[in-house]
């Protein structure tokens, strides 16, 4: 019998994955990003998606997120030998969220600011001010355990794809904070 059309798909990108490990996850944080701002924008009330706006998250997610998520994941598994044990998995997830996640957010904040808003520098530093803490403190509070699984759990192959799909529903949870304060902010100034 011939294998099901899933299984072959799932085998074709298990096959890039691991031939090309750089680019499948590239890839597939960009489409996750992209997926994840359109579910973002039809739950936000957005009536007709903004194809720009998907498309700048998906050059953002494939060109940073996930090379840089590839990266760092190798280069702690070099510096760690693989190790899983409690100790080094603890030591991953704090060097992990002390420089990656900090850094990741603070650029995405930037690059959502004055590329795909078009908002003058000025404007998005004030903003940062503001929202960056709270948005880090946020995330703080639960990708330390997506780490500690990740880290302790994941293969090194399947850390970057992971860690994009709960930033799928990260950046829809974001959306949707960011759309309840301003819809707060409007009520109060009414």
């Amino acid at each position: 019998m011939g294998s099901s059309p899933k299984k072959t798909t799932l085998q074709r990108y298990l096959s890039q994955l691991q031939q090309h490990p750089l680019r499948t996850k590239a890839i597939t944080a960009g489409v996750l990003s992209g997926v994840s701002d359109v579910v973002s924008q039809k739950l936000s009330g957005i009536q007709k998606i903004q194809l720009r706006r998907v498309l700048l998250k998906v050059i953002f997610a494939g060109g940073f997120l996930g090379p840089a998520g590839h990266f760092f994941h190798t280069y702690l598994d070099k510096v760690f030998k693989g190790k899983k044990d409690t100790k080094t998995v603890a030591k991953k997830v704090i060097v992990e969220q002390l420089t990656l996640s900090p850094l990741n957010h603070l650029l995405f904040m930037i690059y959502y600011g004055v590329v795909i808003e078009r908002t003058p520098w000025n404007l998005v530093r004030e903003r940062i001010k503001k929202t960056y803490p709270t948005v880090q403190l946020t995330a703080w509070t639960f990708f330390p355990v997506v780490g500690w699984i990740n880290y302790k759990y994941v293969p090194l192959h399947f850390r970057v794809i992971l860690h994009s799909i709960v930033a799928f529903f990260w950046a829809i949870f974001l959306t949707l904070r960011a759309r309840s304060v301003t819809t707060l902010a409007l009520a109060k100034a009414k």
